[in-house]
């Protein structure tokens, strides 16, 4: 009877780590594609990925300092990468959840006051 138990336990801990490293493997991915971006917008090449920049006309582009600009985008996405990071992880804990929502939140929050306050010439 516990050997049937012990394997189903033990059958049960595979799937679950087999799930958290799939996590893991994603994140993991997503995470490559927001420091590839982040790159791409603080060495100069990225400038369509930056939000409503590529769609402005020239007289608002010309409200705003290209480069502060760069540098809160990419920074921004660079940031948003710690929190992502801990999202396989928060199946084991609602804290570490809700601390990775509330820090994206608050990241996004700063990037956008920073591109419309730093960024603005």
């Amino acid at each position: 009877m516990n050997i049937q138990i012990s394997e189903k336990y033990i059958g049960f801990l595979i799937r679950k780590l087999n799930m958290l490293l799939a996590n893991f493997i994603i994140v993991g991915i997503v995470i490559l594609m927001l420091i590839t971006f982040s790159i791409f917008i603080l060495i100069g090449k990225g400038d369509d990925l930056i939000a409503g920049y590529n769609t402005a006309s020239k007289e608002e582009r010309a409200k705003y300092d290209i480069g502060r600009l760069r540098k809160v985008s990419g920074y921004g996405l660079l940031l948003t990468c710690l929190p992502t990071g801990l999202l396989p992880l928060a199946e084991m804990s609602d804290i570490i959840f809700w601390s990775s929502m509330i820090s994206m939140i608050i990241i996004a929050i700063v990037v956008t006051i920073l591109a419309n306050t730093y960024a603005r010439r």
